[in-house]
């Protein structure tokens, strides 16, 4: 067998082709939407994925203020923070959240899905969230996908 036929090809970030994806998170459940958008911004849906590589899809997210939670998460499930001094640990509950900054819960999800590093950063900066139906980013003509489609 001829092992020089078969090359692996490995991405860079001027051989990757990056697209513009709109998802409407209309009743959608948050882990599961956060887990296939996560997918999709690292590029594990590509068939040249590369683990090193920003070979991801730009992805803008509109109606995060209508998605859905199971069971009690709504007003059980907690954000937890601590301002560093003694006794500064403070909670809020997702039904606070959402009433006040509705794309943070959706943008939490989705960045602990990502790796904790440089490249987690970098992948999590193609992210777009929005509360309403409306976005800036017209002029990239994103292409509205199906999140329940991906695998």
């Amino acid at each position: 067998m001829d092992t020089t036929s078969y090359k692996t090809i490995s991405a860079n970030k001027n051989t990757v082709n990056k697209e513009w994806l709109l998802v409407d998170a209309e009743n959608e459940v948050l882990g599961r939407l956060a887990s296939k958008v996560a997918k999709i911004l690292r590029g594990k849906h590509k068939p040249d994925f590369t683990p090193h590589v920003d070979c991801g899809d730009n992805v803008i997210i509109i109606n995060s203020d209508k998605i859905n939670l199971t069971g009690k998460k709504f007003f059980q499930k907690e954000y937890v923070r601590h301002t560093g001094y003694p006794g500064g640990q403070r909670f809020k509950s997702v039904e606070n959240m959402m009433s006040k900054k509705p794309t943070f819960v959706v943008e939490k999800a989705i960045k602990g899905m990502l790796p904790k590093n440089k490249l987690g950063n970098k992948l999590f900066n193609n992210l777009h969230v929005y509360a309403d139906n409306n976005h800036p980013h017209e002029a990239q003509k994103p292409k509205k996908i199906n999140i329940n489609s991906i695998k």
